[in-house]
């Protein structure tokens, strides 16, 4: 149950299909989350925004704009936690949406048991928790590289500038990855081993897209990177100076 002194966090379930719909709308309600419902979100950055949603459960296949469609619009403009529910069929469509910047998916049939422990350890990340479930603080766990902070707690980039960003699940496990072995070229075997999870299995091309996007984020000219080379034919290795 969340913490009763604490604000119950809020979350979003987009989903067209009312049965499905409704048996999240019970089961999180029961478990003591606010909770809002939708069967389509055309204008979902503004409703993030106007009703602090900390969560959007968002259902792939909807009428109107598509879950793909409104992840890449809702990351453009927000930070907020992203689980796609997705079919066994749409395994493409999944992959595309962790590279649009989904923290997570389910896949239909879900178990809601699974689905809530899920969205329990993105609420801890959203929110940037500082304490672990015993209410203790956690150690600060803070890689510095070129006047960049990767906080491992909290999943949060930190730049140059003092601007932060919290890194989609993909990304930051790659970027820890290549971190953690710098100045050593990592395969793309290796770095593919060190992102999946247990549902969801990268291929080269999704490495290659992650790696453009982290680029980008660090400022990384993909023509002639400083940080993160490529090794032809080998993979990739992080160039950056640790402090």
């Amino acid at each position: 149950m969340p913490n009763a002194a604490a604000q119950p966090a809020h979350i979003l379930i987009i989903e067209d299909d009312f049965a499905s719909r409704s048996l999240l709308v019970s089961y999180f309600e029961k478990e003591g989350y606010r909770i809002s419902e939708a069967e389509q979100a055309d204008d979902l950055p503004a409703q993030v925004a106007r009703d602090g949603i900390d969560v959007v459960l968002l259902d792939i296949n909807l009428p109107g704009k598509d879950g793909l469609t409104l992840t890449r619009e809702l990351r453009a403009t927000s930070a907020v936690g992203i689980i796609l529910v997705t079919s066994k069929g749409d395994e493409i469509d999944r992959i595309v949406g962790l590279e649009l910047g989904a923290d997570d998916y389910v896949t239909k049939p879900f178990n809601p048991r699974e689905l809530l422990v899920r969205v329990k350890n993105l609420l801890w990340r959203v929110k940037g928790s500082g304490q672990t479930a015993g209410g203790g603080a956690r150690e600060s766990q803070c890689l510095h590289f070129e006047g960049w902070a990767l906080d491992a707690n909290k999943r949060q980039l930190a730049g140059p500038d003092g601007q932060i960003e919290r890194l989609p699940e993909g990304e930051f496990k790659l970027l820890q990855a290549l971190i953690g072995h710098a100045g050593q070229v990592l395969s793309r075997d290796y770095l593919m081993d060190a992102i999946h999870d247990r549902e969801w299995t990268p291929n080269d091309r999704s490495i290659d897209v992650l790696i453009g996007r982290l680029r980008r984020k660090l400022g990384d000219n993909p023509s002639n990177p400083q940080l993160i080379l490529t090794a032809h034919g080998a993979g990739y290795v992080f160039a950056g100076s640790l402090s």
